[in-house]
Parts: C-alpha cells; sequence; structure tokens
C-alpha cells in the first residue's frame, strides 16, 4: 500500500483550513452587509413613519369645515383657494414640461450619437439644471417671467418656472426609459417599412411609459411640495383661481405662510395633512396608470 507522505497531509489539511476560513470570512462580511441593509432599511422606514404619524396627530384634530370655505378670510384661513391653484399648477406645469422633456430625450436617444459634443454638452446642461437650488430658479422666474415678460407674479409664471425645474428629471427618466425598451423592437419595426418617427411614437414609447410616468409621479410630488420657487413667482395671495395671470399660493406656500406668521400653528398641521393626503392621491393614480400602461404593453407584446 502506499503511504500518503506526511508534508502532503500537512498541505491537504492547511488548504481545508484556509477554505474553512476563507469561507467563515464570506459568511460574516455577508451577515455585516445584510445587517447594514436591513438596518438601514429599518432605519428610513422608522423616520418616514414618525414623520407622517406626527403629521397626523397634529393635523386631523385641527381639520375643520370653515378651513375649506371658498373664500379666504383671517378667521377661517381657508385652504381651499390654496387647493384649488395647487392642482392647476400641477396640471399646467405637467403639460408644459412633459412633452418637452419627452422630446429632448428622443432626440438624445435617436437622433445624437452618445458621444458627440453635442449629446456631452447636453447633458451636462441638464444635470447642471438639476442640482440648482429652487431659490435660485424663484429668482430667475422672478427676474425673467415676471418682469422682462411682465406676467406679473402670477400663476403662468409659477407654472413656467415650475416646467424648467422639472424639465431634467422627466428628461432623464425619459432617455433611461427609452434604453431600457430592447433594442429587438426597433429593428423589428424598421424591417418593417416603418418610418423612424413612427417606431418612435409607436413601438418604443409604449414600453417605456411606465419609467416615463415614474418620472412624473417624483415631478407631480416636487411642484406639490415647493415653495421657494413659488414666493418669488406666482406670490402669496389667498384668493381662488381668477386667471393664469392672477396672483395665487399653493398648499405650500399657505402652510410657509401660516407658519412664519406664527398665528394659526393648529390650521398649519391641518394644512400639511391635507397636501400629504393630496400627494398620496396623485401618486396613486399615477401609479395606477402607469401599471395598466404596463400591463396593456405586456398583454399587446404577447
Amino acid at each position: 500500500m502506499n503511504k500518503t507522505p506526511a508534508s502532503e497531509r500537512d498541505n491537504g489539511r492547511k488548504s481545508r483550513m484556509s477554505s474553512s476560513k476563507s469561507a467563515s470570512r464570506l459568511k460574516l462580511s455577508g451577515l455585516i452587509a445584510r445587517i447594514f441593509v436591513k438596518g438601514g432599511a429599518l432605519i428610513t422606514l422608522a423616520i418616514i413613519v414618525t414623520i407622517v404619524a406626527y403629521i397626523l396627530i397634529k393635523g386631523i384634530p385641527n381639520i375643520k369645515l370653515d378651513l375649506f370655505d371658498w373664500e379666504y378670510n383671517s378667521e377661517n384661513v381657508s385652504m381651499m383657494p390654496a387647493i384649488v391653484n395647487t392642482v392647476v399648477m400641477v396640471v399646467v406645469t405637467l403639460i408644459i414640461a412633459v412633452p418637452i422633456g419627452i422630446g429632448a430625450a428622443v432626440y438624445m436617444v435617436e437622433y445624437v450619437s452618445k458621444g458627440s459634443k453635442l449629446a456631452k454638452v447636453i447633458k451636462l446642461a441638464t444635470e447642471t439644471l438639476a442640482g440648482v437650488p429652487s431659490i435660485v430658479y424663484g429668482l430667475f422666474g422672478a427676474l425673467f417671467f415676471v418682469k422682462f415678460l411682465e406676467f406679473q407674479l402670477s400663476i403662468l409664471a409659477g407654472c413656467l418656472t415650475l416646467a424648467i425645474m422639472i424639465l431634467p428629471l422627466v428628461m432623464g427618466t425619459t432617455e433611461e426609459a427609452l434604453r431600457m425598451v430592447p433594442i429587438s423592437y426597433k429593428e423589428g419595426s424598421l424591417a418593417l417599412g416603418a418610418t423612424r418617427a413612427q417606431t418612435i411614437f409607436k413601438v418604443q414609447l409604449g414600453p417605456a411609459t411606465p419609467g416615463i410616468l415614474s418620472g412624473v409621479i417624483i415631478a407631480v410630488g416636487r411642484i406639490v411640495g415647493e415653495s421657494a420657487a413659488l414666493v418669488f413667482t406666482s406670490g402669496t395671495i389667498a384668493k381662488p383661481l381668477a386667471s393664469m395671470l392672477s396672483s395665487g399660493r399653493t398648499l405650500s406656500v399657505h402652510m410657509y405662510v401660516l407658519s412664519g406668521e406664527g398665528f394659526h400653528i393648529e390650521q398649519t398641521y391641518a394644512t400639511a395633512t391635507v397636501l400629504m393626503v393630496l400627494v398620496l392621491i396623485l401618486n396613486g393614480l399615477s401609479s395606477l396608470i402607469a401599471k395598466r400602461l404596463g400591463s396593456k404593453n405586456e398583454k399587446e407584446s404577447k
């Protein structure tokens, strides 16, 4: 019988020990990573739940019927004019920004080569706009739309300012959604004789719609929660919307003004509650539309 030399037995034992040590290290590192990931998720969830619970506890008891009167006065500090102005602001801003953002994204994906100088300049411009503070947008809107174009403090000036603000967001999400569409869709459409425009609008934009709407949902949240830019462009007058050239405050501006005055803190919490519910409703509607469009596109592809 052949006997294994002692040196070979030692080497085999050492290799098994080293492999077991490396396996234990991998398990330990994986455990630490899971702890950090789960801990971060739990901390984030706890913060969100705490903020929402605090607002609801403070706001729900202070919600009264006179807060929804059509006319605002110093006694009822009604938020109804602000609710109407907020909805109008969201709709008009999206009507302005979404087509421009989608068009710019389509141009970047389909008509400009990825490594060209023009693509780099447009990319740099959008990234720069995405990082500009909202107060700077407000100052620009006050100088350009309010003073230079003579729109005065108006809902229209606020909508145009917010449209520029959310344009990089809509453009970026649309561009990423279009790049995620399988290239076989485009190649099959072009092979069947469709033009580039027909391929873009009838083949590529359909599967990219859920991704586009996810960016729209984020944009809606930014529109509803914006206050700094609107103070300089749309003003703080608490009146129902008379025209797009009339001044008016949104819910976020209404809450900011009430908290700044210091006389209606309870109504401020009630306004925050209504604002949060409005954001949830708008986001829920957008998510529902995105899911239905996504399921429709899946059925058509099958």
